[in-house]
């Protein structure tokens, strides 16, 4: 196990955790070890299991560490810790605001890290553009974080932590992340999937007019994730880093619902446009929080995939 890298993966059963084992998995003559925690079952997916064989998983409490010393004698020290768990629904975290805290914010994963005398590890966080009040389009890294609902708020403070107490660290600011089901198929709805189902009944739909977002094909999160990997690797040096994370495209859920239509070859007159404030979700939400990708484009010579053909791949069609 020593002779390669090792990586680890919080949150391994979740959607974009499955899916980046998938990939790193994947790679020929790969230069990793692999292992990930999981939480809400005593044993991870069985599926899952199969289709990354040679990867150890470990089940960790995000809110009590307890787990993490498992990996320290059976995995030992990773290089590179992937942290995609959260309580990433907003209205689950506004009626829990403390359970959302606790888990969203490292701190048992962070300490764990400290407790290892080389500080070789690099964690890469994934946070959200919902830490963006959405008053403008185009949000730069720089912009003031100005949440306006509790999940927003429980990413800040989990990135002013990772500032206080982490050596290496890439924080993500993912926008809603899309793309194919997982191994083993996550409970929540995927974005393309479900419009594609309302649109699929042939029946009026209506969509948000008046919120914007620049959705992130899952595949581009993955090439990121192995960029930072790699660079971390093979340069060894301190590494403190603040990436939004999109598409190239700004796009709100009419015009995401007109791209999947004109992929399917549905009747776009179905998709009647509505004001965000004609449903109550029982949380407020931002109206626009689109970024400007052009510091990740620069920094890992990365061009993520335009949102329509991420919506061809998703369902795949050629």
């Amino acid at each position: 196990m020593e002779s390669k890298n090792k990586v680890l993966v919080i949150g391994g059963t979740g959607y974009l955790g499955q899916h980046l084992l998938q990939g790193l998995s994947q790679i020929k003559d790969s230069p990793f070890n692999l292992a990930f925690t999981h939480h809400s079952s005593s044993t991870p997916p069985q599926l899952l299991l199969d289709a990354i064989p040679h990867s150890l998983a470990f089940h960790v409490d995000l809110q009590s560490g307890e787990g993490f010393q498992a990996i320290s004698h059976q995995f030992g020290q990773p290089h590179v810790v992937v942290n995609c768990a959260a309580i990433s629904v907003p209205r689950a975290c506004e009626m829990d605001p403390a359970t959302a805290m606790s888990i969203n914010v490292p701190r048992s994963l962070v300490n764990w890290l400290s407790s290892f005398q080389e500080r070789e590890s690099l964690l890469i966080h994934l946070s959200t553009d919902q830490v963006y009040e959405g008053v403008k389009s185009f949000y730069k890294e720089e912009d003031e974080t100005a949440p306006v609902n509790v999940y927003g708020k429980s990413k800040v403070a989990a990135e002013q932590f990772i500032y206080e107490k982490c050596s290496n660290f890439a924080i993500l600011r993912s926008s809603i992340i899309f793309g194919p089901q997982t191994i083993s198929p996550v409970p929540k709805s995927l974005p393309i999937q479900w419009i594609d189902a309302i649109l699929s009944k042939g029946e009026p739909a209506e969509f948000f007019h008046d919120e914007f977002r620049c959705p992130v094909y899952v595949k581009d999160v993955i090439a990121i994730i192995l960029s930072l990997t790699n660079i971390w690797m093979s340069e060894r040096k301190q590494m403190q880093l603040l990436l939004n994370v999109g598409g190239p495209d700004r796009v709100s859920r009419v015009q995401m619902a007109e791209d999947v239509a004109d992929i399917r070859g549905y009747n776009t007159a179905l998709i009647k446009p509505v004001p965000s404030s004609s449903v109550d979700r029982g949380v407020a939400s931002p109206a626009d929080i689109s970024m400007d990708i052009s510091k990740l484009v620069q920094t890992l010579n990365i061009l993520p995939t335009p949102f329509k053909d991420g919506v061809k791949l998703t369902l795949e069609i050629a």
